[in-house]
């Protein structure tokens, strides 16, 4: 969270989303989004974890996809978000970035079940 950055309240992001703010807290339970907490411990979304909900949503309502499928899915684009900068040459022509590359590839791989 940066400073200054939008915040939404647990029935702020609910409404805007149209969902349910008790999805929003099954869904903060199995993992799958981390809102920050206000002092007295009030749920705050940033927009990237309402944009993160959206895919999260869309996914279940539109592609028909079960929460333990969420899940793998959210790892599988953590991992490729991580690897993606290690695939530049640069990375590559370094010892360390190759061997960083080697890891991601297999916490990829376990995410997957593989």
């Amino acid at each position: 969270m940066t400073q200054g950055e939008e915040l939404f309240f647990i029935s702020m992001a609910a409404r805007e989303l149209g969902m349910h703010p008790q999805t929003l807290r099954k869904y903060e339970r199995l993992g799958l989004v981390r809102p920050t907490r206000s002092i007295g411990s009030v749920r705050l979304y940033t927009r990237s974890e309402i944009q993160r909900l959206r895919a999260i949503k869309h996914l279940v309502d539109e592609a028909g996809i079960n929460l333990a499928g969420v899940q793998r899915l959210l790892g599988v684009a953590e991992a490729v978000e991580r690897i993606r900068p290690l695939l530049s040459d640069e990375a590559l022509g370094q010892a360390v970035g190759r061997r960083r590359l080697a890891r991601e590839v297999e916490r990829l791989m376990e995410v997957l079940g593989l």
